[in-house]
């Protein structure tokens, strides 16, 4: 069943009340359907042809979890939520009536699925980003070619990425290698098994944003790499086919609407074109589950040690080939899930103490908190990092020093950034750009204006942009608060012991 979080209940009645006058009596201005399926739960957003939000609904997931490494969904799970929550919002009292033009579709990225290409019955589980499983097969056999598989896909070699994951199944799976000797067996990006799943052609097809972070695509070619399916041993027939972003996906049934689905993409590929259109002087901060930061670059820009190349989106264009837009990425493995892992461990409600943290009174002296959780990301690599705690303190301090390991990462990637290009502001979204801790620390230290907008669905509304057409009246969504850098020495010193300590560890830009 749908819902709002509590805490927004009183902002959705607000919400509620003002679309009632937006919407003229007589009138059905077409909405546009956003898809979000994300690592904690399915979402389905309706917009209206400026880019209001008209409905919402919510559905939540469960996560396996199994050691430090294994991370996975259930297929069908992730099918349901989805089918509900789009059944949920086209119920939505304000969309009666009214046509919905299009559907756009954005899925964690890095996350595969193996299923029978005859039936769609998955084969494997929906091996989550997070999940390292495969990560000592991929050292002993790839290692060497570390160096070639980053010149190819502008990804550094790591197990958070696909194709290990499908090795592992190829190797490990019984159903998988039996429909693979039946020459039923198709493979890939989560996007593609609820593409093929959800809609009534049962397409197998792949856009650029997903199939670039299996490791096997090349985003200059935009297709899939013979050399790196090589080096993987990943059967290419067993791989969708390469599309653009906005494509004519197929037909997705929800009740008695057939919509069409036009966009494609990956979650934090579509935050980017949350507020329109991105510009290379801004960075795009989405903080979630995990914290990722990106910037437009030319492909031609030289790509700054420990980042990641990526493709925000493509399509085609006037001569009918596909075209693209690329980014320099950085990803933080420990945001949201360094809150669950310190849930864990501490009486203290982290919720609440979250968004009671003081940016201008913090508590006490905080220690210093080495984020490894999920492993260690941009600039520096390592899968395998420690989780601790340096120096003591209250739980209250704790939970503001892992608040601030999430900035320091952050700010150690603009950083980064900013040898290829200045940056003159970042935009930061997602369900932690809530704490203006977070959002003061990451000002303070980068030395850039933060500005925080009035939304929190950033994926969705990214999504349902491009699903648009990237129309040009798209509404601009206000700001919800700037934060101007100030001076904070003592958050400077914390900084740069904490730079001591991960160099201690060995964590250096790669």
């Amino acid at each position: 069943m749908s819902h709002i979080p509590a805490d927004l209940a009183w902002l959705a009645g607000e919400l509620s009340s003002i679309r009632r006058q937006l919407v003229p009596q007589g009138e059905s201005p077409a909405l546009y359907l956003a898809l979000d399926q994300g690592g904690s739960a399915s979402r389905a957003l309706l917009f209206d042809a400026v880019g209001r939000e008209v409905a919402a609904a919510h559905v939540p997931i469960g996560t396996r979890r199994e050691g430090t490494d294994r991370v996975e969904h259930e297929p069908e799970e992730l099918l349901r939520s989805l089918a509900v929550a789009a059944q949920d919002v086209c119920d939505a009292e304000l969309a009666q009536g009214r046509p919905i033009a299009a559907a756009g579709l954005a899925t964690q990225r890095s996350t595969i699925v193996c299923w029978d290409r005859g039936t769609g019955s998955a084969v494997s589980p929906a091996i989550s980003w997070q999940d390292r499983r495969n990560a000592a097969w991929l050292e002993q056999t790839l290692r060497s070619r570390a160096a070639r598989v980053r010149a190819l896909t502008g990804l550094v070699l790591s197990p958070h990425y696909g194709a290990s994951k499908l090795r592992w199944c190829l190797d490990h799976l019984p159903d998988v290698q039996a429909a693979a000797r039946a020459g039923a067996l198709a493979a890939g990006p989560l996007s593609s098994y609820l593409a093929c799943r959800l809609l009534e052609e049962r397409p197998l097809v792949v856009d650029p944003a997903n199939a670039s972070r299996t490791s096997l695509f090349d985003p200059d070619t935009l297709d899939w790499s013979p050399e790196l399916l090589d080096a993987f041993g990943i059967p290419g027939d067993i791989l969708p086919r390469c599309v653009g972003t906005q494509h004519d996906f197929g037909t997705l049934k929800v009740g008695e609407r057939g919509i069409s689905l036009r966009a494609c993409t990956g979650d934090q590929s579509a935050a980017a074109f949350a507020f329109g259109r991105p510009v290379e002087t801004a960075a795009l901060a989405n903080v979630g589950t995990g914290a990722f930061v990106q910037r437009v670059a030319d492909a031609r820009t030289a790509l700054p040690r420990g980042l990641l190349r990526s493709v925000l989106s493509s399509h085609r264009d006037e001569g009918g080939d596909l075209a693209a837009t690329y980014s320099h990425e950085g990803t933080v493995n420990g945001a949201g899930s360094a809150l669950d892992w310190l849930r864990g461990r501490v009486a203290l409600d982290v919720d609440r103490g979250l968004h009671n943290l003081s940016p201008d009174r913090p508590a006490g002296k905080p220690p210093l908190f080495v984020n490894g959780v999920g492993g260690l990301g941009a600039p520096y690599w390592k899968h395998d990092f420690p989780i601790e705690f340096v120096g003591g303190g209250n739980e209250l301090m704790q939970l503001t020093a892992v608040i601030e390991s999430i900035a320091f990462l952050l700010v150690v990637n603009l950083e980064a950034m900013q040898q290829a290009a200045p940056l003159l502001r970042i935009s930061i979204s997602g369900g932690l750009s809530s704490s203006d801790y977070l959002c003061r620390s990451l000002a303070d230290l980068s030395g850039l204006v933060v500005e925080r907008y009035a939304l929190r669905e950033a994926t969705a509304r990214g999504v349902a942009f491009l699903a648009a057409g990237e129309p040009d009246d798209w509404q601009v969504v206000p700001v919800d608060r700037v934060f101007t850098p100030a001076g904070n020495a003592s958050l400077r010193a914390r900084f740069a012991r904490w730079r001591g300590e991960m160099e201690r560890r060995g964590a250096v830009a790669s």
